[in-house]
């Protein structure tokens, strides 16, 4: 089983000629809006990759929350862990360029007051992969992995957007997914390198560092490998770092070794980049399926 403790929002997504630079506005030609929010996101790719998934966080007693619940809904994602906030559910405005580059503003809305208590401890024992990222309060996210650290459960944080933790609250990790922004910032607050191998060094943990078209590189207890990326042209790459988290989670909740795991989830990503939009660009697993097979 996978619990995912995150945020949880809806996305407002512009198709723009180019991203907007201060000052300035772009007219585009349409919006698109469906549910996102890290948290959310990677319980959907989670789920829909074939894992049982337990979604903890918070939604507004508002308009917005049932339809940022939607697809957690569709691919019956566990949501009775979920709270409400006398505040607005979490929103992002997304702009996405022909390249499919994107800039993003969320606003956190009750993601603020999504708490790790909300996860019972009967949920975080040896069975159990925990999956955090940073959009709900750090404090939270630091109590919960001491709590299921204790409990034996698997722990992988993708540490998106980056923000701190203590040290020794990164060493209880067993996974840490960073892209090449994060791991630059991790790796000045740490005082290391910002390879995959120096973290690992400083943090004892096992570092997957992503970075885009050029693949990813991870690094174990048996050293740093490379894992190459999927040729592909991309449309839109909203939500790929939340796919390839989610897919990677549940390939080892199934009992894949963490390389199988990552190719798994590097052509999960990989496809989520050749459609538009957010959490539902995200494949089901018969469709990571075929794209692997159709690769070979």
């Amino acid at each position: 089983m996978i619990v995912v403790f995150g945020s949880i929002n809806l996305d407002l997504i512009f198709p723009v000629p180019h991203i907007p630079g201060p000052g300035e506005t772009v007219l585009g030609p349409s919006i698109r809006i469906e549910p996102g929010g890290k948290g959310a996101n990677q319980a959907v790719a989670a789920a829909r990759d074939g894992a049982v998934v337990v979604m903890a966080g918070a939604v507004g007693r508002d308009s917005l929350a049932a339809s940022a619940l939607t697809l957690l809904r569709e691919a019956h994602v566990d949501l009775t862990r979920l709270s409400e906030a006398d505040t607005s559910t979490g929103c992002a405005a997304i702009s996405v360029d022909p390249a499919g580059n994107n800039a993003i503003v969320v606003g956190s809305g009750a993601n603020r007051f999504a708490r790790q208590n909300q996860i019972e401890d009967a949920l975080l024992g040896p069975g159990c992969t925990v999956v955090l990222q940073m959009e709900v309060p750090a404090d939270e996210t630091a109590a919960l992995i001491g709590r299921a650290r204790a409990k034996g459960a698997r722990i992988i944080l993708n540490l998106a957007p980056a923000a701190p933790l203590p040290v020794d609250t990164l060493r209880k990790l067993d996974v840490l997914v960073v892209n090449e922004t994060e791991s630059a910032w991790l790796a000045a607050h740490l005082g290391c390198g910002d390879g995959a191998a120096e973290m690992r060094d400083r943090l004892g943990v096992e570092v997957v560092r992503t970075m885009g078209g050029a693949g990813l590189e991870v690094a174990t207890a048996e050293g740093v490998r490379l894992v190459p990326a999927r040729a592909i042209t991309p449309v839109d790459t909203t939500a790929a770092g939340d796919c390839f988290a989610g897919v990677m989670a549940a390939a080892l909740d199934r009992g894949a070794t963490l390389i199988a795991a990552l190719d798994r989830a590097t052509a999960a990503a990989a496809l989520c980049c050749t459609r538009h939009g957010s959490q539902g660009s995200i494949p089901f697993g018969h469709e990571t399926d075929a794209f692997i097979t159709a690769d070979l």
